[in-house]
C-alpha cells in the first residue's frame, strides 16, 4: 500500500519515533511510506514532506488541506495514518474530499471540549497505544468502543540486549524525555527535589533545547542532547527514568526502570506493577497532569539503584507486548479494514464449476457455463486490466498484497475438478495468461452427489483422473485445493466423519501432486465452526465458502466469501459482479 504518516511537531517526540519505526518496517514489507510533518528528526527510509501544521491560522489550515490533497493524488496515497490532533483535523478533511481511508493513532490524553466531542476527526478507526487512552476516548469524548483498537508501540525488540549490570564508580541515572511541557516539569522537579546530584551521576537525554530554568543544573547534570543509539546509553545506566517508549526500551535492556510520565508515577517497574504500567503507557496517561508524589520517589530511586537488573519475566512480557513484527501485522489488519470498508471495494473471488460446448451437456443444476461465454469473461477481465491471484500468492505475500496501488486483482476458483477444466478451461488460462484455483474431489470419478439423489438428479459428468489432475497441476496455471472425498454437506456429519473427509482428501491429493495444499472449499458452501476448526487442524491456512463470511476477505481466512457465476452470467453480469462493491450492495 501507499501510506502517508501525518504528524505535527517541533521537536523529537514519541509519536515521531513510533511513526518512523512503524513506517520503516512497513517499507521493509514492501509498502511505500511517506511522512508529512513540521519537522522530522529521526532518520527514516520514507520520503519526508515539510508542512507546518503548527501554524494554525484559517488561511494556513486551508493550505494544509490543499497540500495534503496534492500529496494524496500525486503519490496515489491509499491510506492516511495521522498521529496528532493538528495533522489529524487537516488530514480528515483532505481524506473526506478525496475518498481516502484514514486512521489515527492517539498517543496521549485528549483535551475535552464541545467541538472535540461532536467531531472526533479520527477517521475510520482510532488506535490507542494503551488501555487508559481507549477508556478516555470512550468516557470523555464519546468515541464508540468498536472504533478503537489498543495497539501498543512497536519496538525492534531484537535490537535490545540485556547485559550484565554496569560497574560504575558512581551510580548513573539516565532521564530521557522532552524538556518542554509536562515532561519538562517532571524532569525539573526530579533534578530539583528528588535526585541527590552529589551522590549520583545524572545524564539527561533530550532533543529539546536546554531552557533557562535548567541552566542552574549545568555543572551537576550532563545534558547530552538527542542521541541516536539510546540502547547503548541505557545499557550503561544503573537506573533509567522515563515513560512510554523510554521505559519499554530500558526494560528490554534489562535496566531497572522508574516509570514517571506526564500524568503519574508508576514507580520502579516490577512484575506486580507491570499491568498498571502497560495500561497507562508507563505513567503518561491519567486523569490529570503531574499527579505525582515527588518526595516518595526518593526511596524508589534508592531501590532502583540497589536492584541492579530487571526481572526477566518483565522483560519477556515487554518483548511479547511490543514486538514490532506483531504490531505491524496487527496494524496491517486495521489498514485493510479501513481501506476496504471506506471504499466499499474488495478483490472479487469468483466461483465457476464446469464448462460445456453443446447445449446437450447442460445439467439440472446451474453449475455449468458455455466455454464461449467463459472466453468472453476472460476477454473482459483482460480488457479491464485484471491480474489473477492464487492463494499461494497470498500465502507468500499476505492478504494486503491484493491492495497494491495501481493493480486490479481477481481470484478465479473452480469447484469439483471436472474433466472439462483440463480440456476447456486450461487452454483459455494459457491464452489469457490467467491463473485459477481448482478444488478437487478425490474419492469419486463423477458428480455422484448430484446424480444419486431422489430429487432432481443430474446427468453424470466425469471428473479428472489422477493423471489428468497431475497434468493440470503441473501446467503452471492452476493451483489445486481440497474439496473432500465425496462432496458431502459437512455440517450434517459428525466430527469424525468431517475429519475423514477433509484430512483424507488432502492426503490423497498431496501424495498425488507432491505439493502441499493451502486452501480448501466447503462443498455447497456448507460448514459449521467444527468444520473450520478441522480445516485449520488439517493444515489449511485458507478456506473458501460461498455466501457466508465477512465482506473483507482478510477478516476470516477460513470463511472467504465467493461470488457465484451462473449459466446466465453474461459479460454485463460479470462486470457487475467484479466491480468490487457487488457484495456490499448485495448485503444491503
Amino acid at each position: 500500500m501507499n501510506i502517508l504518516m501525518a504528524l505535527s511537531q517541533l521537536e523529537v517526540t514519541g509519536a515521531e519515533v513510533y511513526a518512523t519505526t512503524i513506517g520503516d518496517k512497513l517499507i521493509e514489507k514492501g509498502h511505500q511510506v511517506f511522512f508529512v510533518s513540521d519537522t522530522l528528526t529521526k532518520p527514516t527510509q520514507g520520503i519526508f514532506f515539510k508542512l507546518r501544521f503548527n501554524k494554525r491560522s484559517i488561511p494556513r489550515r486551508f493550505w494544509h488541506v490543499a497540500y495534503l490533497i496534492w500529496l494524496i493524488k500525486k503519490h496515489k496515497i491509499q491510506l492516511v495514518h495521522a498521529h496528532s490532533r493538528a495533522s489529524g483535523w487537516s488530514s480528515y478533511i483532505a481524506c473526506k474530499l478525496t475518498g481516502t481511508p484514514m486512521i489515527t493513532t492517539v498517543h496521549g490524553r485528549q483535551p475535552v471540549h464541545a467541538s472535540r466531542k461532536a467531531f472526533h476527526a479520527l477517521g475510520y478507526a482510532a488506535v490507542a497505544v494503551c488501555e487508559d487512552i481507549k477508556q478516555q476516548l470512550i468516557d470523555s469524548l464519546g468515541v464508540p468502543a468498536e472504533q478503537i483498537h489498543v495497539i501498543r508501540n512497536g519496538i525492534e525488540t531484537e535490537k535490545f540486549t540485556a547485559i550484565a549490570p554496569p560497574h560504575n564508580d558512581k551510580p548513573l541515572i539516565i532521564i530521557v524525555g522532552r524538556l518542554t511541557g509536562p515532561k519538562g516539569d517532571v524532569c525539573y522537579r526530579l533534578l530539583d527535589e528528588v535526585i541527590d546530584l552529589n551522590r549520583y551521576r545524572v545524564q539527561v537525554i533530550s532533543g529539546s533545547q536546554v531552557t533557562e530554568r535548567f541552566q542552574r543544573f549545568q555543572n551537576s547534570v550532563e545534558f547530552v542532547g538527542y542521541v541516536q543509539d539510546i540502547p547503548a546509553r541505557m545499557q550503561q545506566a544503573d537506573l533509567v527514568i522515563g515513560a512510554g517508549r523510554v521505559a519499554m526500551e530500558a526494560l528490554l535492556c534489562g535496566r531497572p526502570t522508574l516509570a514517571i510520565g506526564e500524568a503519574k508515577a508508576i514507580g520502579l517497574i516490577t512484575q506486580e506493577r507491570l499491568a498498571e504500567a502497560l495500561a497507562s503507557n508507563f505513567g503518561d496517561i491519567g486523569p490529570k497532569d503531574l499527579d505525582i508524589d515527588f518526595p516518595a520517589l526518593i526511596s524508589e530511586i534508592e531501590n532502583g539503584i540497589a536492584l541492579q537488573e530487571t526481572d526477566s519475566r518483565v522483560r519477556q512480557q515487554i518483548q511479547q507486548e511490543y514486538d514490532l513484527n506483531r504490531i505491524v501485522t496487527v496494524l496491517e489488519q486495521v489498514y485493510q479494514n479501513a481501506y476496504i470498508y471506506t471504499r466499499q471495494r474488495e478483490v472479487p473471488v469468483i466461483m465457476y464449476h464446469r464448462f460445456i460446448q453443446q447445449d446437450s451437456e447442460k445439467g439440472v443444476h446451474g453449475t455449468w457455463l458455455p466455454v464461449s461465454m467463459l472466453e468472453k469473461h476472460f476477454k473482459l477481465l483482460k480488457w479491464l486490466g485484471y491480474e489473477t491471484l492464487t492463494f499461494q500468492d497470498l500465502a507468500e505475500h499476505g492478504f494486503i498484497h491484493r491492495l497494491q496501488p495501481g493493480k486490479k486483482f481477481i481470484i478465479i476458483t473452480v469447484d469439483d475438478g471436472y474433466r472439462d477444466n483440463l480440456t476447456l478451461l486450461l487452454p483459455l488460462l494459457k491464452k489469457y495468461n490467467f491463473k485459477a484455483v481448482i478444488y478437487a474431489v478425490s474419492g469419486e470419478d463423477h458428480n455422484r452427489w448430484d446424480v444419486d439423489v431422489s430429487e432432481n438428479p443430474d446427468r453424470p459428468v466425469p471428473l479428472m483422473t489422477q493423471d489428468e489432475l497431475k497434468q493440470i497441476a503441473n501446467s503452471g496455471y492452476v493451483e489445486i485445493g481440497g474439496h473432500t472425498l465425496t462432496h458431502p454437506r459437512l455440517s450434517k456429519l459428525t466430527a469424525v466423519e468431517q475429519r475423514h473427509q477433509i484430512v483424507e482428501n488432502k492426503k490423497v491429493l498431496e501424495q498425488l501432486l507432491g505439493k502441499t495444499l493451502i486452501s480448501f472449499a466447503y462443498p455447497y458452501g456448507d460448514y459449521n465452526e467444527q468444520s473450520k476448526n478441522l480445516v485449520a487442524e488439517a493444515g489449511y491456512p485458507f478456506a473458501v465458502a460461498t455466501n457466508s463470511g465477512p465482506l473483507a476477505i482478510h477478516q476470516d481466512n477460513l470463511a472467504i466469501r465467493r461470488i457465484a457465476i451462473f449459466p446466465k452470467t453474461d459479460v454485463f453480469g460479470l462486470w457487475r459482479k467484479i466491480r468490487g462493491n457487488y457484495l456490499f450492495r448485495k448485503i444491503k
